[in-house]
């Protein structure tokens, strides 16, 4: 192998799994490529960090992707006592680049490390310690370490104010107790990255904390279809099962404690037919009248907002469809809408939806905390809609409710309630096969479309795909409720 180089980020990767860290530095090509998701908050995160850049106006930036080069250029500029964006060390077989090296008292630096999140995280601690050690290995003096992130109190009037957009913590004291043992854990990284055989470690709750390792695929593809971990709100009892090699529910011991809705998934497993509560179900379908509105929105949630009167991460509705079932077996009309051009999408979305949602009959949607946000959201934002609002949201039903509480329930659900599982495991049609296949990738397309550089034809596909994508949303929830109706025949 050659000169090996821990950097702050693969520091990071070791403190969650050695195996990663392992396959890291000599199976590289078994990690997959980041995707769109993963792209999306770097560049939100890349996009914060410029923000933060103007509040130092005789700052120096050293970005290079060849870190040989960050390393001599920031050598050069140290000696001129300014703001350092970037700045890369080397020190031994480690290497750092912080956000922002401040100059403080006399041959001292602050680190201010710069985050898209709205709180200081534990990783963040680990994150800033490293490069404090480092530094501090190399001979430069730090004084203090800060995080800035952002405050979600801001509410944008006009252009971004990044000193009231930016919270800064000192977070000296924390890193310094992350500190302890910190050459002993890089001892311990370096050595297991040279040898011949990867770790062996166990699958559990550090796949998913503090980040979502890319390599889950890779490393739980032992376990069968419905695993322990599918139980619902399974926590410390599916790791305990686990522990004691108990991997399928099937195979979960009749006399182990399970709440009533574990109990429904291990009795679905040992039958193989789903679970059906007729009274409850019936009950939850009385509630329902006519005509029925079948609504979804689509957002997304800029961490820098981009409209006056938004907070960072306020979900920005740029599209809906709906659904309309008069009554019986009429045909249901459609209605949609998805937003053009680079101004808000709010006021027109607004109004097309106040143009064809009727003033009486239930509105069905897929968890409602969701949509019910969504439109006391725009009340707020545009009050002479305020109290059609209200209005509107004590009509909605919740077809998440029915599933949610197991008064159905099918195997194939793998434990969740989502209507991305419940759609095929209850109708057999799903979102396979769709370019645009949920909410995240569909907040993602539409940016990219709408405000990035792409070309007619691309965004053309896109928005045809953002239609599908939206109307199965809410034509899938009348095949549901069809079925339910079904089940009580």
């Amino acid at each position: 192998m050659a000169s090996i180089l821990l950097s702050k980020s693969k520091y990071l990767n070791g403190l969650q799994c050695l195996k990663y860290l392992w396959i890291l530095f000599n199976e590289p090509e078994k990690v997959p490529a980041i995707d769109a998701a993963t792209q999306y908050i770097f560049d939100q995160g890349h996009l914060v960090g410029e923000l933060a850049k103007k509040l130092f106006r005789d700052g120096i930036d050293i970005q290079d992707e060849d870190f040989i080069a960050n390393i001599r250029r920031t050598r050069e500029v140290l000696r001129l006592g300014k703001p350092l964006f970037e700045a890369g060390i080397r020190a031994g077989s480690i290497y750092a680049r912080a956000d922002i090296l401040n100059p403080a008292d006399q041959n001292e630096w602050d680190i201010l490390e710069v985050k898209s999140t709205t709180s200081v995280k534990d990783v963040h601690i680990d994150d800033v310690a490293f490069q404090k050690f480092c530094y501090e290995k190399s001979g430069l003096k730090i004084r203090k370490c800060f995080l800035m992130y952002i405050n979600n109190k801001y509410v944008r009037n006009g252009d971004i104010d990044p000193e009231q957009l930016l919270s800064v913590e000192d977070i000296s004291a924390q890193v310094d107790e992350a500190s302890s043992g910190i050459q002993e854990r890089m001892d311990v990284m370096l050595d297991v990255v040279t040898r011949t055989q990867c770790p062996d470690i166990t699958i559990g709750k550090h796949c998913s904390s503090p980040y979502g390792c890319p390599l889950q695929e890779l490393c739980w593809g032992f376990l069968p279809e419905n695993s322990v971990f599918n139980l619902h709100r399974g926590g410390k009892n599916s790791v305990e099962l686990f522990q004691n090699g108990v991997l399928a529910i099937r195979d979960i011991p009749a006399d182990y404690n399970l709440t009533g809705k574990q109990q429904i998934q291990r009795k679905c497993e040992m039958d193989g037919e789903p679970y059906i509560d007729r009274e409850e179900i019936r009950n939850f379908l009385t509630t329902l009248e006519h005509p029925l509105y079948y609504l979804d929105f689509e957002t997304f949630s800029p961490a820098v907002p981009m409209f006056d009167g938004t907070k960072p991460y306020q979900k920005i509705p740029f599209q809906f469809s709906l659904h309309v079932v008069e009554h019986g077996e009429v045909k249901p009309k459609h209605y949609s809408f998805l937003a053009e051009g680079m101004d808000d999408p709010r006021p027109k979305l607004l109004s097309q939806l106040y143009g064809v949602l009727g003033d009486r009959g239930t509105i069905i949607v897929y968890n409602q905390a969701f949509e019910k946000k969504v439109l006391e959201e725009l009340g707020d934002a545009f009050p002479e809609y305020k109290d059609w609002i209200e209005d509107t949201s004590a009509r909605i039903a919740d077809l998440l409710s029915p599933f949610q509480s197991f008064y159905y329930y099918n195997s194939a659900q793998k434990g969740s309630a989502s209507i991305k599982k419940v759609l095929p495991a209850i109708t057999g049609e799903g979102y396979e096969g769709m370019d645009i296949s949920d909410g995240e990738d569909a907040s993602i397309a539409f940016q990219a479309i709408t405000y990035g550089d792409v070309s007619e034809e691309v965004g053309s596909k896109v928005r045809e795909d953002l239609e599908k994508y939206c109307g199965l949303d809410t034509e899938g929830m009348i095949w549901i409720i069809d079925k339910l109706k079904e089940l009580l025949v």
